[in-house]
């Protein structure tokens, strides 16, 4: 089918979102995006540069951005809102250099540090999990890569918490090898959470202890083992739209079931302090633009949605389909019945796993 030309090829050479300093915004041609989203429902992936162009969109576009979106993202999801549940299961003590996290070794901010916890704590944090409506519970330790006693206590605890509570699992332990990928998925984690954090070519700006292929590696190494991938990244750390697109295909390319979005939070005391805040309307263009070039696959509005979407909180949910219930590692979420309340507000419903989501064909 053919599709409404580009902002960046109308004969107005203006249209094309941000405009430079002086000249008024203004309109992409009417019915671009929602020509894009007609070709993406078709089974026809738009391109890097179509991707770029819902990016460098003028605010003005929004409206147009998330309804075509929402086309996409109800064709898979309908309105469903599937709710996770995130335990920080060992905090601080990292030996990574993530200038992003306050419990890296080059964070000053001030957080708890403790190794993993015990046996009660995670059941009772299960408990909350399962009370809240979460459908998974998220196992995050603070680490370069889990060590044998912490690979023991999660073989140890999966079980019993998956028996009591029927949570789906997802661990979150840092980087893995294959054996260490495999055992998870004997012990029945479901998924395991590695994100890519930001394009291959903006890695190296924002760690050095590891590399970009390290985190892919891990993830080919739990693909292989049988679980599912979630994996996304975190916008607003000093990186270019281009790096933001090349993420998302990236992602695309790997096959990951779950994607979360960050916005950055420039915690005090981490080497990100003072970044310029990324604004609501970038924030929703980019989250559009993870769910055109990743129409079927799960995507949640993760950690920072509360400082920089604030009141748009909702209009992120016209093309996510997740959420974090509660707190992050570090830092708090809203309140759980906020999130419910918006949730009921705009009309959707929270669900179970995916698959048990009727999709309308």
């Amino acid at each position: 089918m053919s599709v409404a030309p580009s902002p960046q090829s109308s004969s107005n050479n203006e249209s094309a979102g941000k405009q430079p300093t002086g000249n008024p915004p203004v309109f992409s041609p009417p019915g671009y995006f929602d020509a894009l989203a007609t070709r993406v429902l078709e089974g026809s992936p738009i391109t890097r540069e179509e991707a770029l162009s819902i990016l460098n969109a003028s605010d003005l576009d929004v409206p147009a951005i998330l309804a075509a979106g929402y086309r996409i993202r109800h064709h898979y999801f309908a309105n469903s809102v599937q709710l996770y549940f995130l335990m920080s299961a060992k905090s601080g003590l990292c030996p990574e250099d993530c200038h992003y996290c306050s419990q890296s070794k080059v964070s000053e901010a001030p957080v708890p540090k403790y190794n993993i916890l015990k046996r009660d704590d995670l059941m009772e944090a299960a408990r909350v999990a399962a009370e809240r409506g979460a459908k998974t519970y998220c196992l995050v330790i603070s680490a370069r890569g889990p060590n044998e006693r912490e690979m023991k206590a999660v073989e140890t605890i999966v079980p019993e918490i998956k028996q009591k509570y029927n949570l789906d699992i997802c661990a979150c332990l840092g980087l893995l090898d294959d054996d260490q990928a495999k055992r998870l998925k004997a012990c029945g984690v479901d998924r395991v959470n590695h994100n890519l954090n930001s394009s291959e070519s903006h890695y190296a700006k924002i760690c050095t202890t590891h590399t970009y292929e390290d985190r892919v590696q891990t993830l080919r190494n739990v693909r292989d083992a049988g679980m599912e991938m979630c994996s996304g990244g975190i916008i607003g750390m000093g990186e270019t739209k281009e790096d933001i697109v090349s993420m998302a295909f990236d992602l695309a390319d790997l096959g990951v079931q779950s994607i979360p979005v960050n916005i950055l939070n420039a915690i005090d005391g981490t080497p990100l302090e003072g970044t310029d805040a990324m604004s609501a309307q970038d924030a929703l263009k980019s989250l559009a633009m993870f769910r055109f070039v990743n129409p079927d696959r799960e995507l949640r509005i993760a950690g920072g949605r509360e400082l920089h979407l604030r009141m748009l909180q909702p209009m992120g949910l016209y093309v996510a389909n997740s959420l974090f219930v509660g707190d992050y590692l570090t830092t708090k979420g809203q309140a759980p019945q906020a999130d419910y309340d918006m949730i009921n507000d705009l009309g959707f419903d929270i669900t179970g796993s995916c698959e048990e989501v009727s999709i309308d064909g």
